[in-house]
């Protein structure tokens, strides 16, 4: 089954929400909505450059991080008592709502790093052990300096 298409201004504008709903309360602390709103921060840069390969990868890895960081967040901080607000409930519920939905987001924004041209593979920039050596060129191999003129030619007379 294949999904439709989604768009990053969409996800960005849903996790929004949701996020503004979930710091409606003073439940969750200040870093929850600080590490949310900079993650989306990071998108709206994904979606200002298009061909950005940096900035969809940047969002993504933020998008999985904040999975960890609501999980600690909610887990920490939910209330433990019965008599909970409606605000409180609809707040808490709307963080929880947002965590559920970032693995689905997270694949959107992973097909979308997939059609910029991103490989499967996450490259961080350090350098493998195992490198491309197609283009290695031996060093200590010398070549006989070429003769001139060629043995098989004589030499032309000035003009």
């Amino acid at each position: 089954m294949e999904l439709p298409v989604v768009s990053l201004k969409a996800i960005i504008l849903v996790h929004w929400l949701l996020t503004v709903w979930g710091c409606m309360n003073h439940i969750l602390p200040a870093s929850y909505a600080w590490g949310n709103f900079s993650v989306l921060a990071v998108g709206i840069w994904a979606i200002v450059q298009r061909d950005s390969l940096d900035a969809i990868a940047m969002f993504l890895a933020g998008l999985l991080l904040t999975v960890l960081t609501d999980i600690i967040h909610i887990s920490i901080f939910y209330p433990s008592h019965d008599h909970l607000g409606d605000t409180t409930r609809f707040s808490v519920g709307m963080a929880i709502f947002s965590l559920l939905l970032k693995p689905l987001a997270c694949y959107l924004v992973y097909r979308m790093y997939r059609e910029r041209g991103g490989e499967y593979t996450f490259n961080i920039g350090v350098t493998s052990a195992g490198q491309d050596r197609s283009t290695y060129e031996p060093i200590d191999q010398s070549e006989a300096p070429p003769q001139w003129p060629p043995p098989g030619k004589a030499a032309q007379p000035p003009y």
